[in-house]
C-alpha cells in the first residue's frame, strides 16, 4: 500500500491512509454477491489462505497516485459455480460507487484477482 489521499478545503487538509481506504473496500467487497473473502497469498509456497473479518485490508493493495486518485487489487475468493465475470463487474461496481462516495477521491482502476474458489454450504 502506497501513499496517501488527501483533500483540502476552506478549514484544511484532510488526510485518508490507505489502510483505512483498504479496510472499507474490504467490508464492502464481502458483501457482494459471489465473493466469498479475501484471499492472502503466501508467495513462497503459492498457498492462498481465506482471510478472517478482521484482516480483510490485507487481501487488497491500495495505491495512490498523483493525482490523488485510487487504484485497487483484489486478491479475494468467490464462490463455486457463479460467474467470475459477473461477479467482478459486480465487485468493480459497486466498490468502486462506495468508495468514492466514502472517500470523496476518484477510484480511477480496480483489478481483480481470483485466487480460489470455495463450495458454500
Amino acid at each position: 500500500m502506497q501513499g496517501q489521499g488527501q483533500m483540502e478545503n476552506d478549514l484544511g487538509k484532510i488526510i485518508i491512509d490507505t489502510d483505512v481506504i483498504a479496510t472499507y473496500a474490504g467490508s464492502v467487497a464481502v458483501e457482494c454477491f459471489g465473493i466469498v473473502g479475501m484471499a492472502a497469498v503466501n508467495m513462497k509456497d503459492g498457498l492462498v489462505k481465506l482471510l478472517k473479518k478482521e484482516y480483510l485490508g490485507h487481501g487488497i493493495d491500495v495505491t495512490v497516485n498523483d493525482h490523488n486518485a485510487i487504484s485497487l487489487d483484489f486478491h479475494c475468493i468467490i464462490s463455486y459455480g457463479v460467474s467470475i465475470a459477473t461477479v467482478s463487474d459486480n465487485l468493480k461496481e459497486t466498490v468502486k460507487y462506495k468508495v468514492e462516495a466514502f472517500t470523496g477521491m476518484t477510484v480511477d482502476a480496480i483489478n481483480v484477482y481470483v485466487e480460489g474458489i470455495r463450495v458454500i454450504d
